[in-house]
């Protein structure tokens, strides 16, 4: 017993170890103290459009002037001459912040106890410090949509800035609606990720109840205010009303009609986070007027009798469809979020245009998030969320410069900037690298 305590204390110490090795050791922007102009970059504003050798202004963190020629006292100048301004890419859905390393539970906080958590928020628990931030942003993922895991009702999506001292500074969006995984039938009983049919329907009716008794509740304060206050009903509210979006997962055919008609009939705003399958009911998506976020394009086909090619043109088929869409990645691949743009670039060489697939990353994604009036695109009124680049994102050899979020200039280093600089320095020692 005396050996088996010392080896779970050596393994609590080497956990311990491992997470506090995973922290973010780096500053957090401070707030932008005087204008700054970015003179003659190429913009490219996201919606679609591409202005040649233009003028950006942000003050106080804001975009106030786009294609003007004026410098305001004091202002920071930027010399943009051959370089691009981008909106700082949304990755739609993720679990950045909630997950720092997947061996050690005492760093996961993806999920709440319980299978019907709405009163339950993603934000609260966004680990400010996690190393996904800096490695995420320096790629320029700049925004995340944040989904609470497991259950039915997991819990509310947040939208997160990817820097500030607190969740409260990251915030963008607390509470920017309810996830529901829509509960499907497997083939078998118990197949492969489903629930027997029995199963299936008993959780859509626990779904359809908790909204009747939301609604009740609702109905019931209005008429008395000294009603008891509920938590779970309170944090509906919006939802309910159709004020605040309703994400729900759903990746076939029929489960994507029952979860669309179900939210329509209770006057919902939905939006389907979509699987690979999404091509099967585009027509009910155009129908009903519901966008979709769709998993990147490293991926392979649903089924080996199709061609590797089908996740690469996903895109542009969703296009040539007339759905409303984004490019995203699956919340288990946040890891690798810094990778959202080149999910993106695999579509171009498959008919995506680069503009279409620009937006599919930044305004697209702000939409489906429902943050597109502050974040996504370079237009007076806007957060300046943005970054300057000495080329094409969508390019490999891409060197991201400068960045900022809400006009905080946010740094560009990471855990992986510091080890490739410290094992260059180990061939400066040893002269095998020169030159330099």
């Amino acid at each position: 017993m005396r050996a088996f305590q010392t080896t779970l204390n050596v393994a609590a110490l080497a956990a311990l170890t491992s997470v506090a090795g995973a922290q973010d050791l780096l500053p957090k922007a401070a707030p932008q103290s005087r204008p700054v102009i970015i003179r003659g970059a190429t913009l490219h504003v996201g919606n679609g459009e591409v202005l040649e050798a233009e003028n950006l202004l942000f003050d106080d963190g804001v975009i106030t002037a786009v294609a003007e020629n004026f410098t305001p006292d004091g202002a920071e100048v930027v010399d943009g001459s051959g370089k691009h301004v981008y909106p700082g890419f949304v990755l739609a859905t993720s679990v950045l912040g909630l997950v720092e390393v997947e061996s050690v539970d005492m760093t996961i906080d993806q999920r709440e106890a319980g299978t019907y958590n709405p009163e339950v928020f993603a934000a609260v628990a966004v680990n400010p410090d996690s190393w996904w931030l800096p490695v995420a942003r320096r790629n320029g993922v700049l925004v995340a949509g944040v989904f609470p895991q497991g259950g039915v009702i997991p819990g509310r999506v947040s939208a997160i800035q990817l820097d500030g001292w607190t969740w409260e500074d990251m915030a963008l969006e607390r509470h920017g609606g309810l996830s529901i995984n829509w509960p499907f039938a497997s083939a078998g009983r118990f197949g492969r990720g489903g629930v027997s049919k029995d199963q299936a329907l008993e959780r859509v009716e626990r779904i359809d109840a908790l909204f009747d008794a939301a609604e009740a509740y609702l109905a019931a304060r209005e008429s008395d205010p000294t009603v008891k206050s509920d938590l779970r009903f309170e944090a509906m509210a919006k939802v309910v009303r159709g004020e605040s979006p309703v994400f729900i997962d759903a990746s076939s055919r029929r489960q994507a009609e029952q979860a669309i008609l179900w939210a329509k009939e209770r006057g919902l705003d939905v939006r389907l986070v979509a699987g690979r399958e999404v091509l099967q009911f585009t027509d009910v998506l155009k129908r009903h007027g519901v966008m979709a976020a769709i998993p990147g394009t490293h991926r392979m086909p649903g089924r080996r009798d199709r061609s590797h090619r089908v996740t690469y043109e996903l895109p542009m088929r969703l296009e040539e469809a007339g759905v409303r869409w984004c490019l995203t990645m699956r919340a288990g691949d946040s890891a690798n979020a810094r990778n959202l743009v080149y999910e993106a670039a695999a579509a171009i060489p498959h008919g995506l245009e680069e503009e279409v697939a620009l937006r599919s990353i930044t305004l697209s994604a702000a939409e489906f998030l429902g943050i597109d009036d502050r974040v996504g695109s370079l237009e007076e009124g806007k957060h300046a969320t943005l970054f300057l680049s000495d080329g094409s994102p969508f390019d490999l050899t891409t060197r991201i410069e400068r960045a900022w979020i809400g006009g905080r200039e946010t740094v560009l280093e990471d855990k992986q900037t510091a080890l490739y600089e410290k094992y260059r320095e180990k061939y400066r020692q040893s002269g095998e690298l020169k030159g330099e």
